[in-house]
């Protein structure tokens, strides 16, 4: 072998020599790895399970809410209409006393006569007995109809004044039922949240796989085209796996939690303009738990209802059921209601309703406020 051939052979056992240390180096470069999706769907899924625990307590929550309601409106019934039977009895004690000192002035003073003389004037005994047992049964019937009266009157007032005192506990409950549900909404929401984190990562990371393997698979190929030309030597010509693997990332799941709760009804324009005027020809007038008499008094569900009625339709007496009538809409219009958990008001357009607040306010326009939810029943 000439020393021609010797710088050949050594040139070629070279190439092949670098070739196969190119291809370990290949193997052993470290690969940065995916994030773990197995504990992401792991942490989403427990993260997921608290979500649907605090929703589950929430529906418990609004489902006594929408009970206690139901026990407030009819406390407030029973104490308007204690208020109506003790100024009844209190305008019949006074017709009553009327009409005792008008007997008693036409006894006494008619002819400018005494009751003696009306005694003395019996033209015998028997008819003077009979004068004096009349004016004696005049006074007792009086003395029994004021007594009786008097006797309505106080238990009127103390079953007023039970009733309202059952009326302030319930409104504690009340208050206490809409802190918890200010604080169950708010978690609630937070884990929401946390899982749609958890999608996100998911996501990226089935992405970030995706990529990895597509890496991979580029940078095996290319060893292996590597290998093949290096080891072919020199006027020889070998032949070259095309086979490719082009991995595809799939991405993870997303999901959201949109609702589809667009308007499936356009209704009546006219209808729901009834609904609306409705409500404005009742401002200024007192909330009254219980109310639901125009001009008078109203409570939220009682001034919904009630001016459904004058545009002629039926909705159920609380706000809890109110806020399941009609159809879901996405896009609220005036005469819409505007529902939250255990109050409702009629939505007039430009972000504002008109609604009955609270004890102590009145039907008023105000923004509204918050998340609620909208439902249409014209």
């Amino acid at each position: 072998m000439t020393g021609k051939d010797d710088a050949i052979t050594m040139r070629r056992y070279g190439r092949v020599f670098l070739a196969a240390v190119l291809a370990s180096s290949v193997a052993v470069t470290p690969v940065l790895a995916a994030p773990d999706t197995e504990e992401l769907e792991s942490s989403k899924a427990a993260a997921q399970s608290e979500a649907d625990s605090l929703q589950e307590q929430l529906t418990e929550l609004l489902n006594k809410a929408g009970e206690l309601e139901e026990e407030m409106i009819a406390t407030g019934e029973k104490i308007i209409q204690a208020q109506d039977d003790l100024e009844a009895a209190q305008q019949k004690a006074e017709e009553q006393y009327a009409s005792m000192k008008v007997r008693i002035q036409y006894m006494y003073e008619n002819g400018q006569s005494t009751a003696i003389e009306t005694l003395l004037s019996a033209t015998d005994f028997s008819d003077f007995i009979n004068k004096a047992e009349y004016i004696s049964n005049v006074h007792t019937y009086d003395r029994k109809q004021l007594q009786a009266l008097e006797e309505t009157e106080n238990e009127i007032k103390e079953l007023k004044d039970t009733l309202e005192e059952e009326q302030a506990k319930q409104e504690s409950m009340q208050a206490e039922y809409e802190a918890q549900e200010t604080e169950l909404n708010a978690t609630l929401e937070a884990k929401k949240a946390e899982v749609a984190d958890y999608d996100q990562q998911i996501q990226a990371a089935a992405e970030a796989a995706a990529a990895e393997a597509a890496q991979r698979a580029a940078e095996s190929q290319s060893s292996q085209t590597d290998s093949a030309v290096s080891s072919t030597g020199s006027g020889g010509s070998g032949g070259s796996s095309t086979g490719t693997s082009s991995g595809s990332g799939t991405s993870g799941s997303t999901g959201s939690s949109g609702s589809s709760s667009g308007s499936t009804s356009s209704g009546n324009t006219s209808t729901a303009q009834a609904i609306v005027n409705a409500a404005y020809s009742q401002l200024g007038v007192p909330y009254v738990y219980g109310g639901s008499t125009a001009g008078v008094e109203f409570d939220c569900s009682g001034l919904v209802q009630y001016c459904h009625a004058v545009a002629g339709i039926s909705l159920p007496r609380t706000s809890q059921a109110q806020g399941g009538c009609g159809v879901a809409v996405s896009d609220p219009q005036p005469g819409d209601i505007v529902c939250y958990g255990t109050h409702v008001g009629i939505y007039i357009g430009n972000g504002q309703m008109i609604h009955a607040p609270k004890p102590g306010d009145v039907v008023k326009i105000a923004s509204v406020y918050g998340s609620p939810w909208y439902r249409r029943c014209w």
